[in-house]
């Protein structure tokens, strides 16, 4: 049954159409079963009817032939979402016949929902004439085909292939840079693919690698030219998106690794794809958000090295008018390539939110979805619109909805000049509750950070990047010069320094480590206290690099118990004594910095009290305490949907956290995405959250929305979220109490 059951499959996904695919699935499924009858109904929501669109079996009267929704066996099946066997249908109080189709030749009914997640897409149908239950054999092959079958309706419907798609398409995705556009769509089809490269050997080695290093050199001079192109627009650390390409590209280990593989008879194409597929996964498999779609970026330079083998320079395209840009995959070349007043938005078929394409949308002010499951040929040239506050994507649409978003485009613009005005001034609440607002830095492998004008200091530098991209562990005195740099672009404002959080889940290139359960293991505090040497080492390095500074502050990730705690306190103690010894004989003074933990185990809720006294300040890691507390893994499509940073338990966690942190008089912040959402933040702040550390796309929008609302006002929105029972709850009071205000155009688009 298995090998039918797979031939099925194989049939029905490679039809040319929906209804090509269906019409191939009830014959298929009638032959394997060796049943009289099988028919499939569609859900359409629009006519809320199960409308019969393929059988082998019935006679069709009509296109629109079907059942409402909750009639008969059909809509008993859908209603209850399970499959449903009877004997003898005719006799089931829920039958009800369906005119000119003939099924009263059929006795025995078994139908079972096609499910996607969560919705019913429709009902795979089986009858005999003969009346019989069919047998648990015949009930687990129905089960298993329609949940393979979900899926392939899934993605028809994406591409607009659904009965009740009539007037225009919408297909959706991630939003990855906010805004709204609407203009033609241009598909963008040039860029090699890596996946396509097969393997192959060369004749001429020698020439061979001269053709390696002509792309390598090309590549390289295109990068320092994209970054020049953006000096005068983009901050530094953005710019340093295009520095990482440098980085890499000259790195000695990549270029050993490629000229080796040419040197052993590979052709050019064929060694990057090895080379690059083999770094890819390295960040592929990390657990961190940020570094797990660097992996892009290594296929985003595999990709670039490969069209410069065969081009000798980038061709650019002449603009008429803007354009919403589809890709297969955004990539930082392909957004400068198109001059900023002529880029509308980016569509991408694939990648992710936190690529460096997406940054650098964000960074530009272009709106961009990823993830959009949509056929070129059907989009490129129509007129489209593109939300990237919801992550719609809106192909043709009628002239109501297209008047609608032309007001919400003109609504958004105004709003983003009015935002930006008071960007320098501190974050103070209506009522004059001052709010320190901080920036998430580290992301990138570049140490120019640029002063972010209207930040108060940098609540969390991550220290492990630089870690990733080396091929060994940075010496002392490398890292000494990194943290030097950081904290040099900080004058007399704190950072605070995250030691290094790799393990399991973010495995070095030169340390291999296998683990079952990485989210649950060698990672954090754990590793850097297995390995006292590099810990050690790291702490020297930012101690030694806060000398004439003084404003570094060291924060511990992972903390799980205050074991782990206390070790991390003598280690530092003891690199602490040999700085400030040396510091002493030089005529330097050392400051002690101030020691801090990252609130993301849930196990530490528990141990609050005994903090005290061990350390200085606590951040809270939203991101992980979520994923932690709900048990999701937030990586996985699976179950995102459970992942919900304002699940009830999530917002009371972090009130309990509050409520401890000031009895025990412990300085207490957020640096997860909660506390650069709007939501977010006002509810933070109405908790008793004083200290928020976000992205620096973030900074203008939290400082703004915090001007215009009291305190009073956010600690009453707190207050409800606090006796909520359901996150729906929580995320409809708290849109409504923004819009209440008229800042609903910081989370959705218009004003």
């Amino acid at each position: 049954m298995l090998t039918q059951l797979r031939e099925i499959v194989e049939k029905v996904a490679s039809a040319p159409s929906l209804l090509d695919a269906l019409d191939q699935l009830v014959v298929s499924t009638c032959q394997a079963m060796k049943t009289d009858c099988c028919s499939v109904y569609i859900a359409d929501h629009k006519r809320r009817r199960y409308t019969l669109m393929a059988t082998k079996g019935l006679k069709k009267p009509s296109r629109y032939t079907g059942l409402a929704f909750g009639e008969g066996l059909v809509g008993l099946v859908a209603d209850r979402a399970e499959p449903i066997n009877v004997a003898d249908a005719r006799h089931h109080p829920n039958f009800k016949r369906l005119p000119g189709t003939g099924e009263d030749a059929f006795r025995s009914f078994f139908g079972t929902p096609i499910i996607h997640q969560r919705q019913v897409l429709g009902v795979l149908v089986i009858q005999q004439r003969e009346q019989r239950e069919f047998n648990e054999g015949e009930e687990s092959f129905m089960v298993t085909l329609a949940a393979q079958l979900a899926v392939l309706l899934a993605h028809a419907k994406a591409q607009g292939m659904w009965p009740d798609q009539h007037n225009g398409l919408h297909l959706q995705g991630s939003a990855a840079s906010t805004g709204v556009a609407v203009a033609r769509a241009w598909w963008d089809d040039n860029q090699p693919r890596l996946e396509l490269v097969a393997p192959a050997s060369c004749l001429d080695r020698e020439a061979e690698q001269e053709r390696l290093s002509i792309a390598i050199e090309l590549a390289s001079a295109e990068f320092r030219r994209l970054r020049k192109r953006f000096d005068s627009e983009l901050q530094k650390e953005t710019l340093a998106i295009f520095d990482l390409f440098s980085h890499l590209l000259n790195d000695p280990m990549l270029r050993k690794d490629l000229f080796g593989k040419v040197a052993s008879g590979d052709l050019a194409e064929w060694a990057i794809r090895q080379v690059v597929e083999t770094y890819s996964a390295r960040f592929t498999n990390m657990k961190d958000e940020y570094l797990k779609e660097r992996a892009q970026d290594i296929r985003e330079l595999g990709q670039r090295l490969l069209y410069f083998l065969n081009n000798d320079a980038a061709t650019e395209h002449q603009w008429d008018e803007p354009v919403v840009l589809l890709t297969r995959e955004l990539t930082a070349a392909m957004l400068a390539s198109v001059p900023r007043d002529k880029l509308a938005a980016v569509v991408s078929q694939e990648g992710a939110a936190n690529s460096h394409a997406a940054i650098l949308s964000r960074a530009l002010g272009i709106p961009a979805i990823m993830g959009v499951d949509f056929v070129p040929e059907k989009i490129h040239a129509c007129q489209v619109i593109v939300d990237g506050y919801r992550g719609d994507l809106l192909v043709n649409p009628n002239r109501h909805v297209l008047a609608e978003y032309t007001r919400l485009l003109r609504e958004e613009n105004e709003l983003a000049k009015v935002v930006e005005v008071g960007l320098d001034k501190p974050a103070v609440t209506r009522d004059q509750q001052r709010i320190n607002v901080f920036l998430n830095a580290g992301l990138s492998a570049d140490t120019s950070i640029a002063v972010n004008r209207g930040v108060d200091g940098v609540g969390l530098y991550r220290t492990e990047v630089p870690f990733l991209l080396q091929r060994s562990f940075p010496s002392e005195e490398e890292q000494t010069h990194q943290y030097q740099s950081i904290l040099a672009t900080y004058p007399n404002k704190p950072v605070v320094m995250r030691t290094l959080d790799i393990g399991g889940d973010k495995p070095l290139p030169y340390l291999t480590i296998e683990e079952d359960n990485p989210f649950l293991g060698w990672r954090g505090i754990r590793f850097t206290l297995d390995h006292p040497e590099i810990f050690l080492i790291q702490v020297r390095a930012m101690l030694r690099a806060s000398i004439g500074h003084d404003n570094m502050d060291i924060l511990l990730p992972m903390i799980s118990g205050i074991a782990e705690l206390d070790e991390s306190i003598l280690l530092i103690e003891r690199a602490y004594a040999e700085v400030a010894k040396v510091a002493e004989a030089q005529g330097h003074t050392l400051r002690r910095p101030r020691i801090g933990i990252m609130i993301e185990v849930p196990s530490i809720l528990y141990q609050l009290p005994v903090l005290k006294g061990r350390v200085d300040f606590i951040s809270v890691g939203s991101n992980d305490l979520t994923q932690y507390l709900l048990a999701v893994d937030r990586n996985n499509a699976r179950v995102a949907g459970v992942y919900d940073a304002l699940h009830p338990a999530v917002i009371h966690a972090l009130k309990h956290i509050i409520t401890a942190s000031q009895q025990l008089q412990i300085p207490v912040s957020v640096c997860g995405e909660l506390a650069g959402d709007p939501i977010g933040a006002l509810l933070l702040v109405g908790m008793g959250y004083r200290s928020l550390s976000m992205n620096t796309r973030n900074v203008a929008k939290i400082k703004y929305i915090l001007r215009h609302i009291s305190l009073a006002e956010m600690e009453e929105l707190a207050q409800y979220a606090l006796s909520a029972t359901f996150a729906d709850e929580i995320r409809t009071q708290t849109t409504a109490f923004v819009d209440s205000h008229g800042l609903g155009g910081l989370i959705r688009a218009g004003k």
